[in-house]
């Protein structure tokens, strides 16, 4: 029988390319580490990683191994979770993806609730983009996402919408833009633009517009943190699109005729996923703090 603690070794060397690093997260000695990755080999009669120096990679037999390896974990932390729910304490680990954004706007008084009502939860808060943390929902890594809405909708996700938010476009009170009374969106094509990156989810509405009527964008900066576009615009350097939530003195609004801009965000999980009854709390609380 193959051992359960060993493939959370194998599966944490996997991840971090170090058997040191992997005992550090499993708070383990790297001999500890060492040892049950042997067993696992043993086991499975295959040899899981190459030790070229200090280089650790996968085999063939390891990468084969790993995504097997995962939806095991994956499967035993659900029985685990469903089993918890029976008794209805709210209580455990929550792992949460979010953007950098939506924790700075919008979670900041749900995450104190939060904590007030369920002090024997444990939040375990990751900070990414929203399209990683979609990909980490999809992938039955963490629990559940709070992230701007993807365009379309995924198979392997349950998705609610908790929050609109109104984006318009802003540029520098100084601004040559800021000078026309109601600018046209070819106007606005006319100037370098400062925006997310057009992979990501709200890039890819901004483009759908312009597409739309068929007008070319000049990106002459992208980043995807919406406070850094904020900061450039403000020193002049191009127009962008925000949230209408960011808006102060230091931007001035382009009010443009027959444009409206909006994305939702909101919580995703996985449908395969049994949900934690530290997740059922969390989403009612955003529904809460929705309506």
């Amino acid at each position: 029988m193959i051992d359960l603690d060993s493939i959370k070794a194998f599966v944490a060397v996997a991840e971090t390319g170090s058997f040191s690093i992997a005992a550090n997260r499993l708070h383990l000695t790297q001999p500890a580490v060492s040892k049950r990755i042997a067993l696992l080999e043993s086991q499975l009669s295959v040899r899981l990683f190459d030790r070229i120096g200090r280089v650790i990679s996968l085999t063939e037999a390891g990468r084969v191994f790993d995504p097997r390896a995962r939806l095991i974990l994956q499967e035993v932390e659900d029985t685990q979770r469903a089993i918890r729910n029976l008794s209805g304490t709210v209580a455990g680990r929550l792992s949460l993806a979010t953007s950098h954004h939506i924790g700075l706007w919008r979670l900041p008084t749900v995450l104190k609730t939060y904590s007030e009502r369920f002090p024997a939860v444990i939040l375990d808060l990751h900070f990414m983009d929203s399209e990683v943390a979609h990909e980490q929902i999809v992938q039955g890594n963490l629990e559940l996402g709070i992230i701007t809405m993807a365009p379309r909708p995924h198979e392997r996700l349950a998705s609610r919408a908790i929050w609109t938010d109104d984006l318009v476009f802003v540029c520098a009170p100084d601004h040559a833009l800021a000078s026309y009374a109601v600018p046209s969106l070819e106007q606005i094509a006319a100037f370098p633009a400062i925006l997310p990156d057009m992979s990501t989810f709200t890039g890819r509405i901004i483009k759908q517009i312009f597409e739309d009527h068929g007008l070319p964008m000049h990106v002459s900066m992208s980043t995807n943190y919406l406070e850094t576009i904020k900061m450039l615009i403000t020193i002049g350097l191009g127009w962008s699109v925000l949230p209408r939530s960011m808006l102060d003195d230091t931007v001035s609004v382009l009010s443009v005729p027959n444009i409206r801009i909006e994305r939702k965000l909101g919580v995703i999980h996985h449908v395969q996923r049994s949900l934690s009854n530290a997740a059922l709390a969390f989403m009612d609380l955003l529904a809460e703090d929705a309506s």
